[in-house]
Parts: C-alpha cells; sequence; structure tokens
C-alpha cells in the first residue's frame, strides 16, 4: 500500500470507536459490537465476562474485528471504506505488566468507561492482528499482514 492508502486505513481506526467482533461458538460465527481503543500491540477492548462474546474469546481465542466508515448517503455502501482484521483475543491478567497502559490508553478514548474497571466481571482483551484486508472504497482492496497493520497503530 502506498503512504496515502496508508495514511485513509490509519484515520479510519483513530476515527472509529466501534468495532464489529466475530468470535466463534461452538463452531458458528458470531458478531456483536465493542469500543475499541488502539494501543501498541493491537486493538483493546474491554468488556464483561457476562457477554457472550467474552465467553467465546475464552473457548476460541480466534477473532475477527471490522471496522467501517460511517454511512453518509452520498457514498454507496459498495464505497465504503472499511477493514477486517482477523487476530487472536488475548484476555490481560489483573497482574500483567502491560495492563495499566492498555488501560490508560482505553481511558483516553472512553474516559466515561472509568467506573467500569470496578466491576469484578470486566477485563481487558488485546486482540494481537494476524492479518488484515482493507478496503479503500469500491474496486480498491488491499491484504495485510498482522505486523504492517501493527506499524500503523
Amino acid at each position: 500500500m502506498n503512504a496515502e492508502l496508508t495514511d485513509q486505513l490509519a484515520q479510519l481506526l483513530r476515527a472509529r470507536t466501534t468495532a464489529a467482533l466475530g468470535t466463534l461458538r461452538a463452531g458458528a460465527p458470531f458478531v456483536s459490537m465493542v469500543p475499541y481503543a488502539l494501543a501498541a500491540g493491537g486493538f483493546v477492548v474491554h468488556v464483561s465476562a457476562l457477554a457472550a462474546h467474552t465467553r467465546d474469546m475464552l473457548a476460541d481465542a480466534r477473532v475477527s474485528l471490522m471496522v467501517a466508515q460511517a454511512e453518509d448517503g452520498a457514498t454507496s455502501p459498495l464505497g465504503l471504506m472499511r477493514v477486517s482484521v482477523q487476530g487472536i483475543a488475548q484476555q490481560i491478567p489483573a497482574d500483567a505488566p502491560e495492563l495499566a497502559a492498555l488501560k490508560a490508553a482505553y481511558l483516553a478514548r472512553f474516559p466515561d468507561a472509568e467506573p467500569m474497571f470496578g466491576f469484578g466481571d470486566f477485563s481487558i482483551f488485546l486482540i494481537q492482528p494476524e492479518s488484515a484486508r482493507f478496503v479503500a472504497g469500491f474496486g480498491q482492496a488491499h491484504s495485510l499482514t498482522g505486523a504492517s497493520l501493527l506499524q500503523l497503530l
């Protein structure tokens, strides 16, 4: 990808705050919505143990995230920028050295989430990208490695 496309992808990931999260439930796909923050290691999500997607990630760490440009009515849905990320979701233990930095990244994006960090059923997961497919518009699809995507974050 060239510098312009790289900038477009970075802007998309920074502008949007929610992603569709695809998990596996008993081998079948399940999609939900999660707020996310960006960190050096990937995508940070803060989720409740009561949520189906959390149980799914604990049972099978393979996940996918999709972040899409907001619809504006002027652009064809096929022309919207979007990125689909395939990755591995890792629950971050409460005593992990990286927890403070991941929590800070999440709270920088979602300061209103601070009270939820006091709830015992919530935990942070880091979704580490393995590959991605960025569609910059109709007919403009580009594949990336996880390492390439991490350089953007």
